[in-house]
């Protein structure tokens, strides 16, 4: 409760009074609208919650992980094309997760004003919604660094009382008029959309949709909660939201002719049907509730860049483990971003009410993209084909209407969500893609080729030496292949006199604490091959291991001792160690077409301000050497054309 219900635990803040508003004010609604209204929220909840993400959705995860990324991993093998709409998909719950906290926190904030004494004191001055705000968001996000164990463990038991005080402020205002219960009947839903009270249309959906916007964050923390706990807890959740919904009925049936209501601006029905007494309790309630909300989107978010980066889909970036589960995880660099993007969302639009405006849109078209993915993960598990795709029209059907009704939203201040989610998917599209490239057109060479040149740089009596040790980390090493640009690093470059000769390959497990290397020295005492397996929870610090690794192989006979004449280390045995970290730049001399070079200069640029490899490695102390070497991807071209002259033939000018 403390990590995933969140986002659809706080939808009732807002969606009854969106609905309202978009209809003209309580002035404009009859006691058929709010049954309908609030029968089409609670098809959707069945529909779209419970049935596609509860029991359908949770059954796709990979090795536990939840989420779109995790759900493409289990079906790529269906076509290379899944991959599109899986970033769409991501692109949009990474933009719609910089508004979850901004519109949850603001309306949550919004409720003081129902408390007299807040009232008399700041009136409608906005001004103090916005700062006590953001200072909440501040420190949302100030506490990340804790872990979703630690702030699921103290969240838990809040939102517990938060559902249970969600139902009772229901039953409190719906027990006298159970009247409202017919709108289980989706009679009731079907008629309003096509009634003429309902002045929005079918674009009322587009207020109801944000009654659900949390089911996709519920899919993306499976690996936080795990599918058992989400399970168990949905029925008691469903059941609190619905009573509250109803209660909001009753309320606004017993109000709506009431001309001090109807003339109220910006009424909430969550607040107002509060007995005045729980109104300071509802407020704080309802922040904190706000404040949890914008948990289930970020440590969702922190799930889909750990996914996009496995993917390839974005550069590294580094990422803390505060738990040994390996679902608990903080990226710095995607907590930094998500909270000056809410800041600023909350500085820009101000109200609650402007932030619904571009609230939804974008969730809308990360539920298609699901859907999509879904079918072949059903066709995948020998669900039969009639019914796989009959659940994938119905719920796209659905979902289409939905992203029509938000669609109207665009102009409102959707643009916003949809630009962040542009920006994300073409980071994504532009680093997918030069990693594409890359793999078909570099080249990669075999150490075996270079033994005998690497022996004689060795030994050679005639060059300095660089380091008793020189060790390359890189990527791209398959078996004896490695990327030419490191044997250009040291035969070409500046030739690197050694005594051995180091590749490094870190993997990383789905372990939290493996510590495990492999070795192969190809038959020599100066070329070492390292593949270093290391737990998810372990500090990546190389140039730690790679001593221990010298140790081992120099006691086994392997390597020969490395004595140092001056040293603070009695007896030293281990030699120096240089650490050479390529930084590639993308030549002129390659073939590549426009875009393609486009791309490459992109995914470069991207690369350099995104990863810093010393601190990934945990070298920041070591001796570190950074070598900018061409990237030559692609046939060279050939420089034709040019013509040998004379002296006599150049003028004096100009000369």
């Amino acid at each position: 409760m403390g990590v995933v219900y969140g986002d659809i635990g706080t939808s009732p803040l807002y969606v009854m009074k969106a609905i309202i508003e978009g209809n003209g004010g309580l002035a404009n609604v009859s006691t058929d609208f709010i049954l309908g209204s609030v029968s089409l929220i609670f098809w959707t909840l069945t529909l779209l919650t419970s049935v596609k993400y509860v029991m359908i959705a949770l059954n796709a995860d990979n090795h536990g992980e939840g989420g779109i990324f995790s759900l493409y991993t289990l079906v790529k093998k269906s076509g290379k094309y899944l991959l599109f709409p899986a970033m769409i998909g991501g692109a949009t719950l990474l933009a719609d997760g910089v508004l979850t906290p901004a519109v949850t926190v603001t309306t949550a904030i919004e409720g003081l004003r129902g408390i007299p004494i807040f009232y008399d004191a700041f009136g409608d001055n906005q001004h103090v919604i916005v700062v006590i705000t953001m200072v909440i968001i501040f420190g949302l996000f100030m506490i990340q660094r804790l872990g979703t164990q630690k702030v699921g463990t103290a969240f838990g038991p809040i939102m517990l009382g938060w559902f249970t005080f969600l139902a009772v402020m229901g039953l409190v205002n719906f027990a006298g008029n159970l009247s409202v219960l017919r709108a289980l009947n989706p009679y009731y839903a079907f008629h309003l959309l096509f009634s003429d009270e309902n002045k929005a249309g079918i674009f009322i959906l587009g207020s109801v949709f944000l009654a659900t916007t949390g089911a996709e964050a519920l899919y993306s923390d499976l690996g936080h909660a795990g599918r058992k706990n989400i399970r168990m807890s949905w029925p008691y959740i469903k059941v609190c939201l619905t009573l509250n919904y109803f209660g909001q009925a009753a309320w606004l049936i017993s109000v709506k002719d009431n001309p001090v209501y109807q003339d109220m601006k910006l009424l909430n029905p969550f607040f107002r049907m509060m007995p005045q007494s729980m109104a300071v309790i509802g407020v704080l309630f309802a922040t904190l509730a706000a404040i949890i909300a914008s948990q289930s989107l970020i440590s969702g978010s922190y799930t889909l860049v750990s996914e996009a980066i496995k993917l390839r889909l974005l550069p590294r970036m580094k990422i803390i483990y505060p738990t040994d589960q390996k679902g608990q995880l903080y990226i710095p660099a995607v907590n930094t971003l998500l909270m000056l993007g809410c800041l600023t969302i909350v500085v820009t639009f101000r109200t609650s009410a402007h932030m619904e405006s571009a609230y939804g849109l974008a969730i809308t078209i990360t539920m298609l993209m699901t859907t999509f993915l879904l079918l072949f993960y059903l066709l995948q598990r020998g669900v039969p084909k009639v019914l796989a795709y009959l659940t994938f029209i119905f719920f796209g059907l659905i979902e289409s209407i939905f992203f029509i009704s938000s669609a109207t939203k665009f102009l409102h201040g959707g643009y916003v969500a949809v630009l962040m989610a542009v920006v994300i998917l073409a980071i994504m599209l532009i680093w997918h893609r030069g990693n594409v490239i890359t793999e078909r057109e570099s080249d990669r060479v075999s150490v075996c080729d270079y033994k005998e040149q690497l022996k004689a740089l060795s030994q050679d009596p005639s060059l300095p030496q660089y380091q008793t040790n020189i060790v390359f980390l890189t990527t791209k090493i398959k078996g004896h292949q490695v990327g030419r640009e490191i044997m250009y690093s040291i035969l070409d470059k500046r030739p690197k006199k050694a005594k051995v000769y180091w590749f490094v390959n870190v993997f990383v497990t789905d372990e939290p604490y493996t510590n495990e290397y492999y070795v192969d020295m190809m038959g020599t005492d100066y070329i070492v091959n390292v593949q270093l397996r290391l737990g998810f929870r372990m500090n990546q610090e190389v140039n730690v291991y790679l001593r221990q690794i010298v140790n081992d192989l120099m006691a086994e006979g392997k390597l020969p001792k490395q004595p140092q004449k001056y040293s603070i280390i009695k007896d030293r045995e281990v030699g120096d160690f240089a650490f050479v970290l390529i930084r590639e730049e993308l030549t002129r001399v390659t073939s590549l077409s426009t875009i393609d070079t486009i791309v490459m200069q992109l995914k470069l640029g991207i690369k350099k301000m995104a990863f810093d490899p010393a601190r990934w490695f945990g070298l920041e102390y070591s001796d570190v050497i950074v070598e900018h070497v061409p990237l030559i991807i692609g046939d060279k071209k050939e420089v034709t054309g040019l013509k040998q002259v004379q002296v006599d033939d150049f003028d004096e000018e100009d000369d």
